[in-house]
């Protein structure tokens, strides 16, 4: 005996014929809530009543209820059930409805959040170059003893070359060419605008750390915020995140480098945006691969642990990340010899 579940009832069926069936009604609204369920992965009260005992399910979501095959059920219609396709038209519209209203999981915000960092990164780079270039006609030294956001708040708070030089104790002669405070204003609208983007950029880093501190706090305690934020957008979501194995999880962000091994031979990546965390970027370059392995299995694990809301394991993961660490760099302190070519292919080369 198989179940099945369609859009408008629970059947159970012996090879084509259906032995027994409960109906969702006639209501498109309670249909569409129990099709909602379903999308949700959850088990309905009419599959569990009807469910027999060495039953077998036509779908994976209830084997919970039995073993999962695959079944063809197109012959049950609603038509046979005294059901037409206007009905169905309903249902689906009321649980398009249904599904679009639901909340929104906070894994989400925290993908949107990041994305806008970067775009706020972006645009403030470009600014940034153009105030430096334009600022630069005038005062092109203030560029060796200010940088980013005090760069831009000095344009905006006095403008003029010599009161900046007197609030940074300068003495040097400028190079720049005389502009009147007509020609000024404009650059100090830009700088304004410019401050304003590291005001927002600024603002959505803390959003971003609040979120992820609710959303993945191990992941968060073993990473940093953004990288946090960066790996589950770059998997789609903390529960996607969750699933993938840590090879996956080592390599994201070089989804090209990884194109091009597969394609053209290159030489495979080690690590993706993984490479931010300190112990991969400080390690030399022959231990990078092994840390970073080391690093995606504990990823793995603690974004595992914030998807099912576990225990606060984080201080053990990044103890057991060191103990790794320090293991790596004591067995392997000096870059491996490079192997020799064979003489074939060394006869292989000469050929080309």
């Amino acid at each position: 005996m198989i179940l099945v579940t369609k859009w408008f009832g629970v059947f159970l069926c012996d090879g084509d014929r259906v032995k027994k069936h409960l109906l969702f009604g006639r209501d498109a609204q309670v249909m569409a809530q129990r099709m909602a369920a379903v999308q949700r992965g959850e088990i309905l009260p009419e599959e569990e009543e009807i469910a027999t005992k060495g039953v077998k399910v036509a779908d994976a979501r209830m084997s919970r209820l039995g073993k999962p095959v695959y079944f063809d059920s197109s012959f049950i219609r609603p038509e046979d059930f005294g059901l037409d396709r206007d009905l169905m038209h309903k249902v689906m519209v009321n649980l398009a409805k249904l599904r679009t209203r639901e909340p929104v999981s906070m894994d989400r915000c925290v993908i949107q959040t990041i994305r806008a960092i970067d775009d706020l990164i972006e645009m403030i780079n470009l600014m940034s170059e153009r105030l430096h270039e334009w600022y630069g006609l005038y005062f092109p030294e203030l560029g060796d003893h200010a940088r980013d956001e005090r760069y831009a708040s000095l344009i905006v708070d006095l403008g003029d070359r010599e009161s900046i030089k007197r609030e940074l104790d300068l003495d040097v002669e400028s190079v720049g060419h005389e502009m009147s405070e007509e020609d000024i204003a404009p650059v100090r609208d830009l700088a304004s605008q410019l401050l304003e983007l590291y005001r927002r950029k600024s603002e959505m880093e803390s959003y971003l750390s609040r979120t992820m501190e609710e959303t993945a706090p191990n992941l968060t305690s073993l990473l940093t915020a953004n990288l946090g934020a960066r790996l589950i957008s770059l998997a789609g979501g903390l529960r996607r995140l969750s699933s993938l194995p840590s090879s996956t999880v080592q390599l994201l962000g070089a989804e090209k480098a990884m194109f091009l091994h597969l394609k053209e031979h290159k030489r495979p990546p080690k690590h993706g945006v993984i490479f931010q965390h300190p112990l991969v970027h400080r390690a030399a370059p022959w231990q990078r691969g092994k840390i970073a392995r080391t690093l995606a299995s504990k990823i793995s694990i603690a974004a595992k642990v914030d998807q099912w809301e576990g225990d606060f394991i984080a201080d053990r993961l990044r103890e057991q990340i060191m103990a790794r660490a320090e293991e790596v760099r004591k067995k392997y302190p000096r870059p491996p010899k490079r192997k020799a070519p064979s003489s074939r292919k060394r006869r292989a080369t000469r050929k080309r």
